[in-house]
């Protein structure tokens, strides 16, 4: 069924003219001639009829094709577009006016695509200029190769190839060539390429109801930019089988459109028609070059992909195949201001993939791999009974941590932190717990690979932060005012990456008053055992004043301060209740 479709526009019959006054508030590299609305001509600001010493190249059709041809006017490109109505020719008069403004003793080339009125009314307009004593030559490119010869007079359209003729003009231009050699590459180049395109949908003009020629789950093979039908209405197929039709049908040996051949080289074009997400071109694009490679014996010199020349909002896209020619390539690479060129292309292509970067190994480092030390040093025996007694309050706290996160959150609390909880217990045998600061390291990896979830995320960055403070003593007993420093640094990682602070409600409400305590009792001279069983009091007070505060992170903020006030964060309980664990575990050790 047919329906009237949603556009951001104004009047529809103003739509080409204020888009121009849009382009040229865009790119102040861009001006427009005042003669809205007949005449809608977009040009060089830095160039004038009575300054331009170089050919000016000049080319344009109907508009609904954007960013064609008006985003392709800058120095080493176009010198004019001329804009016409939506899908609809520009008059001679319009044509003439670029000319004129633009068109210096060397001359103007005027580059076509081969539509009956472009042929008209931009061939009117040369002869007129020429009559007005303007040097012009005419390029006319068809480039379409959906349907078999012969077309009869109207021969194939000109498609989004015309793009690469624009391109392989305009660096010759600018290299000061005269109009004959700029007009015979610019020909040269239009015999070169080849072009097909596949519509999803079909366009939308402004101010016009949407067709529903195309039905659901059908697509166009070999359709125009002016919505017009396509060749064939077929199902839709993965994008591997469209983009290999596509290909065959323009490197096909029996219409012989393009001059390629096996063992040659090629352009690669994927053009996006209007409505079709960048994703999906790329897509196209990634399957289009191995099958290139492999299907057709071609390699691949450059790859173009966005949206160059459209049919206003059709989903689909085309594909342009042309022969890589060294004298095309430096035309290609040769540098251009017009604002819709493609840029970061050029002859420079690395591998496409690079191996993953890894960690150096220990064994790289000199030292032996990590293991569980024969004998445990004093600290290394307080390291284990800390960590395996924090470990098992985990697991036994499961199902209260996931019955307060069930009503302030999605309820897996104390099921993500019983698998790191589990995974620690496992791993144990193997950390170095003579050795402080990498057995810390060796808990933060566990995490990352066993935790999941935002959780584990926010305790391997804890776990990794403390090993940068405590790696410059790795190797050596690490004193209490070295494990209250690892701490702090581990609470303001948190709170960096993770955006919170005190009073959010998170694992920081216990930990900021567990670093405080510890530290001031610790400054204060206070035995280190003492000093951390109290900041673990300050941990547990911390984390039960949760419940009167109103959540700032997470998936809490979302939850009522009512049903908040009923429970504590569970969080700061998971880790207020390993930390007072640990701690009551260390004073056990040294008082047994």
């Amino acid at each position: 069924m047919a329906f009237q479709a949603k556009k951001l526009i104004n009047n529809p019959d103003d739509v080409v003219t204020e888009f121009i006054e849009g382009l040229v508030e865009t790119y102040p590299g861009l001006q427009y001639l005042d003669g809205f609305p007949q005449v809608k001509v977009v040009l060089r600001a830095d160039v004038s009829s009575a300054t331009n010493d170089k050919v000016a190249v000049i080319s344009g059709g109907g508009s609904g094709h954007e960013p064609a041809h008006a985003g392709y006017v800058g120095e080493g490109m176009l010198t004019a577009a001329i804009c016409g109505d939506v899908f609809a020719s520009p008059p001679v008069d319009s044509i003439l006016a670029g000319i004129r403004a633009v068109t210096g003793p060397m001359g103007c080339l005027l580059i076509v695509k081969n539509y009956t009125g472009d042929r008209l009314n931009f061939g009117l307009a040369a002869e007129q200029a020429k009559v007005e004593g303007y040097k012009v030559e005419t390029v006319i490119v068809g480039d379409d190769c959906a349907l078999p010869p012969p077309r009869g007079i109207a021969g194939r359209r000109g498609l989004a190839g015309t793009i690469l003729v624009h391109k392989v003009a305009g660096a010759a231009a600018a290299a000061g060539l005269p109009l004959a050699k700029v007009a015979a590459e610019a020909k040269h180049a239009s015999e070169l390429v080849g072009t097909m395109g596949v519509g999803l949908t079909v366009c939308t003009l402004p101010g016009q109801v949407t067709s529903d020629r195309l039905g659901p789950g059908k697509i166009e093979l070999g359709l125009g930019i002016h919505g017009e039908p396509g060749a064939a209405v077929a199902d839709l197929q993965p994008v591997d089988v469209v983009v290999s039709h596509v290909l065959n049908q323009i490197l096909s040996t029996e219409t012989n459109y393009v001059p390629i051949t096996r063992g040659g080289r090629v352009i690669l074009m994927v053009n996006g028609l209007g409505g079709t997400p960048l994703m999906e071109l790329m897509i196209a694009a990634g399957k289009a070059v191995p099958r290139l490679q492999l299907e057709h014996g071609l390699a691949v010199d450059r790859v173009y992909t966005g949206t160059f020349m459209t049919s206003l909002d059709m989903a689909g896209f085309s594909i342009s195949i042309m022969r890589a020619d060294p004298p095309i390539l430096e035309r290609l690479d040769a540098s251009t201001k017009a604002p819709s060129w493609p840029v970061g292309v050029d002859g420079v292509h690395p591998p496409t993939k690079i191996p993953i970067p890894v960690p150096p190994s220990p064994s790289a480092k000199g030292d032996e791999p990590q293991r569980r030390p024969l004998q445990l040093s004093e600290q290394g025996q307080v390291l284990e009974i800390a960590i395996e007694t924090a470990a098992n309050v985990i697991l036994d706290l499961k199902d209260s941590l996931n019955d307060w996160d069930s009503k302030v959150g999605d309820g897996d609390c104390g099921s993500t932190m019983y698998r790191g909880a589990k995974a620690i217990l496992e791993d144990i045998k193997n950390y170095p717990l003579n050795d402080a600061a990498e057995t810390v390291n060796e808990i933060g990896s566990t995490i990352r690979r066993a935790m999941g979830g935002t959780s584990g995320i926010i305790y391997t960055i804890f776990c990794k932060a403390a090993y940068t403070q405590l790696k410059p003593s790795s190797g050596s007993v690490v004193t209490p005012k070295q494990w209250a420093e690892a701490l702090a640094a581990s609470i303001a990682a948190v709170s960096k990456y993770g955006g919170a602070s005190a009073g959010y409600r998170t694992l920081l409400d216990a930990l900021l008053p567990a670093s405080s305590v510890l530290q001031e009792k610790l400054n204060a001279g206070e035995d280190p055992i003492t000093a951390f069983v109290l900041s673990s009091e300050a941990a547990l007070t911390g984390a039960e004043l949760t419940k009167k505060m109103q959540a700032q992170a997470g998936r809490s903020t979302y939850v009522s301060s009512e049903l908040l006030s009923t429970v504590p964060d569970p969080g700061a309980m998971a880790v207020a209740t390993w930390y007072r664990a640990a701690a009551l575990a260390v004073q056990q050790k040294y008082k047994s």
